[in-house]
């Protein structure tokens, strides 16, 4: 009998520990779906628990959550208690995915999920239902990439203009990029398109509204069949219902759709070979060639700027210039390039130069001889040539050159040796103005006293700041405030971060108003219902507006789960958090 009554009561322990334990696990709604498809996942608790944190999601987009329900019932005497955070996910690409970990503080404990497996495979069937709303949504929405030119030769501009279709039955909001094309067989140039501006137009001869989310030049850089990438967008769709609100407006359900561009594939030309001159390395389009001095007439040692341009419409980012050449008795330096080059969608236009700085060292006539450019004309299909004009150097004064011995080099060239003129050391300056430093001793000056007397004052203070500390560390209760009300600060400074963003702004309000809650009226989160906050604060002798006020907050974080808000409102609510909490503060 004493046997079976010390095992009765071992097994009477082992479930009350096994009831006490804390479980915190994800929970998928399939293992497996369709790119097209849905999954929901859920991170369910038995105890409760505070600064959640979900994992990143890699591989998946959320478009809806996180949802919160919390289940609190009692069962034969016992309470039974179940918190949950659901999202809604949308994959990005097939494959295998693991969905990470999610943490949660629960009695000053961290804990973590463990992570779990999704496999992605290809797009399942879709029911065609003309009340569902992913459905009709699919079929009223189109994204379109237009290429100017689907032939087009090597380093000849094409662009690429993105449309987004969408039909008057439907409207659409809160458009993002989710891959970007990479182009890597082209030479690739952005162009700006500022605001995004709704026009009127046909799909497949039906009327459909389009915007206009990207246009991109491109210059092909290699021959043969090359493939455009597509560009993937995430869009917010609003499908309309069969309800109708209190007023009989027709209500609309918001689904997240992902569309692509698909992938458009173009065959470029090779250049002809066929009357290409020895000195073409590559340009193509229609330019204007100058070679331009800066004067002709100058001094020995004195310099001029001569400069090389290349003016047009064209690839001019993807050419050389012609190199300049001149006689000798000219010294020349490396040049300076320069691009004045703009990008439209008719392509590259401006010009490029190479300026070169020459200094001759003799007296004499030079000729700078002419030098050619050769481009490939899209206009006539044929390769031409622009040669400059003979530029004469007359240099008036200076040593004559048939006094000075030729030096030889190593290749067997003649140069004339460089004959320096006037004062070579011009530059240096000989006066330094130099001063005598004075000596200073750091013996019994101001400042050693400073530094002597200093940690002797210091003391008495160190003293009295560290009786301070010790006090507010053994204050338990007051540490605890301090810290609720700290944490309260930082959820409204993140919600300041978040204007804009209506699901993440009230997300951080609430948890503000509720981690102030429970510094100021010592409750837990699973007994914040708004009748038991409204009665604790008026027994608190809060005023009855500022307790209407902190209902009201709480009340705008729960429709705004689901009812849309602006910018504004969430301004409103935000300034509205702060002087709220800052009164009851003063009434407490």
């Amino acid at each position: 009998m004493k046997l079976k009554f010390i095992f009765l009561s071992l097994l009477l322990v082992i479930a009350g520990v096994s009831n006490a334990q804390v479980k915190f696990e994800a929970k998928l709604s399939k293992s497996k779906l369709g790119i097209n498809e849905r999954l929901r996942v859920n991170f369910e608790m038995n105890q409760d628990g505070d600064n959640f944190t979900p994992p990143s999601f890699k591989g998946f987009t959320v478009v809806g959550g996180p949802n919160q329900s919390i289940s609190n019932s009692w069962r034969n005497g016992k309470r039974s208690y179940s918190k949950s955070f659901s999202y809604f996910l949308s994959p990005t690409k097939k494959g295998k995915f693991s969905i990470g970990q999610a943490t949660i503080q629960i009695d000053g404990q961290t804990y973590k999920t463990l992570p779990v497996k999704v496999e992605v495979t290809a797009a399942v069937d879709k029911p065609k239902d003309g009340n569902n709303a992913d459905y009709v949504a699919s079929e009223n929405l189109h994204l379109v990439a237009e290429v100017s030119n689907t032939n087009p030769y090597l380093n000849q501009a094409i662009t690429v203009v993105y449309k987004l279709y969408a039909s008057p039955k439907i409207q659409i909001s809160n458009l993002r990029e989710l891959d970007n094309p990479k182009y890597s067989d082209f030479w690739s140039q952005s162009v700006k398109i500022g605001q995004l501006k709704v026009e009127r137009g046909t799909y497949k001869g039906e009327p459909y509204n389009f915007v206009v989310c990207g246009k991109t030049v491109l210059y092909p850089q290699k021959t043969g069949k090359l493939a455009i990438e597509p560009l993937t967008l995430s869009i917010a769709v609003d499908v309309p219902t069969n309800r109708r609100d209190f007023f009989g407006g027709r209500m609309y359900t918001t689904v997240n759709k992902t569309v692509a561009a698909g992938t458009r594939t173009i065959n470029v030309k090779p250049l002809p070979s066929t009357g290409r001159p020895a000195d073409f390395t590559g340009a193509v389009g229609s330019f204007n060639f100058k070679v331009i001095p800066s004067k002709t007439s100058l001094d020995a040692t004195e310099s001029l700027d001569t400069k090389v341009i290349v003016s047009g419409n064209g690839n001019l980012k993807l050419f050389d210039l012609p190199k300049l050449t001149v006689p000798n008795g000219l010294e020349q330096y490396e040049p300076e390039h320069k691009e004045g080059v703009r990008t439209t969608l008719r392509g590259m236009s401006g010009n490029i130069s190479d300026t070169y700085t020459l200094v001759p060292q003799f007296k004499g006539t030079y000729p700078i001889p002419p030098i050619s450019f050769s481009y490939f004309d899209l206009k006539t299909e044929t390769y031409k040539t622009i040669t400059s004009q003979e530029i004469v150097i007359d240099v008036k004064n200076g040593p004559d050159n048939t006094t000075i011995a030729p030096v030889t080099t190593n290749g067997g060239t003649l140069k004339q040796a460089v004959v320096q003129t006037g004062n070579q050391f011009r530059f240096l300056k000989l006066n330094a103005n130099l001063a005598p430093i004075t000596k200073t001793h750091f013996f019994k000056s101001t400042e050693y006293w400073v530094a002597l007397t200093t940690p002797l004052l210091a003391i008495p203070l160190l003293l009295f700041f560290g009786k301070k500390r010790k006090e507010r560390l053994n204050d338990v209760s007051g540490n605890r405030v301090r810290k609720a009300d700290k944490l309260a600060r930082k959820y409204l400074s993140e919600a300041k971060k978040n204007l804009g963003d209506q699901k993440e702004f009230y997300i951080a309000m609430e948890r503000a108003l509720h981690n102030y809650l429970k510094a100021k009226l010592n409750i837990q989160t699973s007994d914040m219902s708004k009748d038991r906050i409204q009665r604790l604060l008026e027994e608190k002798e809060v005023a009855s507006p500022t307790v209407t006020e902190f209902i009201a907050l709480l009340e705008s974080c729960e429709f705004a789960r689901y009812t849309p808000s602006s910018t504004s409102a969430m301004q409103q609510d935000y300034e509205k958090a702060s002087s709220v909490i800052a009164a009851i503060d003063k009434q407490l």
